[in-house]
């Protein structure tokens, strides 16, 4: 079952208003999406956007007799404001963004986003999209894949990595570019002896198959022109190539009296969801509102 990340307090920053309309960025399972529905009625309207035509079907089936309209969108959230233009919305109440992978696919090993499962290096998120990690990871020169790891995944090891991964070409499964990777990476410190020696490398895969952080720019740019007036928008980030460019941007709308911020620290989540769900861990949401001065453009 789906358990999605911060859902209390997902709720407590957005704010739902009961006709409101509220963008569910990146919607995977639905399962914030559900939880946002439920407060919302008849007169309320929830679209949501995920790259993976797979998500939208989970999602759809999760949102299945709510009361407000819902649309579904396939396509990236980087597009937010292109699409909502589509569906007639000039402007929304909220929107929010669980950045990064989702449970459902890296529990997927046929995605081969996860080492933890041996499966064919793909990591697509949409799998109509024609380049795969299998391709980067074999065409790729040895400068540009250390560049990738360190800039996406920001391994300090990319260089090493990178000269081992050319020399054992051709790879075709996670299993064997974790094997490399881990014995081409050995632990600088305790801290790093927690984290298998791959999960950088698969990091920075991930985010440029999937030109996560270029989306995520173009997201952040739309913000202002979307929200309507003290419309909300809410953030998880899972790592700090997500959280700097989201705390940088509210920053400056903040300086350019467009978005008051919600959350002066990062909100973490407690003890007990860490629990409840162990990839809660390492997230950080922020939270910003539209001010009331001007209106989307």
């Amino acid at each position: 079952m789906h358990v999605p990340v911060m859902p209390d307090e997902v709720l407590q920053y957005l704010a739902p208003k009961p006709s409101g309309i509220y963008v569910d960025c990146t919607v995977g399972a639905g399962g914030h999406a559900r939880r946002i529905a439920d407060k919302l009625d008849f007169a309320g309207h929830l679209v949501g956007f995920d790259k993976d035509p797979a998500a939208l079907e989970l999602a759809g089936r999760a949102l299945q007799g709510v009361a407000p309209r819902v649309s579904l969108v396939g396509a990236s959230f980087g597009r937010m404001r292109e699409e909502l233009s589509r569906l007639g919305l000039a402007a929304v109440d909220g929107v929010l963004a669980d950045l990064g992978v989702s449970s459902m696919q890296l529990e997927q090993p046929e995605r081969g986003f996860s080492f933890a499962a041996e499966g064919p290096l793909d990591m697509r998120m949409d799998p109509r999209q024609r380049l795969t990690a299998e391709q980067v990871v074999n065409q790729f020169s040895e400068r540009e894949l250390a560049d990738l790891i360190f800039q996406f995944g920001e391994e300090r090891r990319s260089r090493r990595i990178a000269r081992a991964i050319v020399r054992s070409r051709p790879l075709r499964t996670t299993a064997q570019l974790a094997e490399v990777v881990a014995a081409a990476s050995r632990p600088m410190n305790r801290r790093e002896a927690r984290l298998h020696p791959a999960t950088r490398t698969f990091q920075a895969l991930r985010i440029y198959v999937n030109s996560e952080l270029q989306d995520l720019a173009d997201w952040l740019e739309q913000l202002p022109q979307v929200l309507a007036p003290e419309g909300r928008a809410v953030v998880i980030a899972f790592h700090s190539l997500e959280d700097r460019p989201v705390k940088q941007a509210f920053q400056r709308y903040q300086r350019e009296g467009l978005m008051r911020i919600l959350t002066p620290h990062v909100v973490r989540p407690s003890a007990a969801a860490m629990a409840a769900n162990p990839r809660a861990r390492s997230a950080k949401l922020r939270a910003a509102c539209r001010t009331r001065q001007g209106g989307p453009s």
